[in-house]
């Protein structure tokens, strides 16, 4: 499997998980499940919506 989320989309995609599970967590709900998607993809470097339209933010040198 060949990473493709870069670095800077890494965090980003971690951050807004992390936010959207606390919010889940503080407002009771169950949309807080909706964070595993950012967090998992930003910790694999991978993301299957990319694949398709052969799309990547990585940077050569990374």
């Amino acid at each position: 499997m060949k990473f493709n989320v870069g670095t800077i989309d890494r965090l980003m995609r971690i951050v807004l998980g992390l936010i959207i599970a606390i919010l889940g967590v503080w407002l009771e709900s169950w949309w807080g499940l909706v964070a595993l998607v950012p967090l998992a993809t930003g910790l694999i470097k991978w993301c299957p919506l990319y694949v398709p339209f052969k799309f990547s933010t990585r940077e050569k040198g990374e």
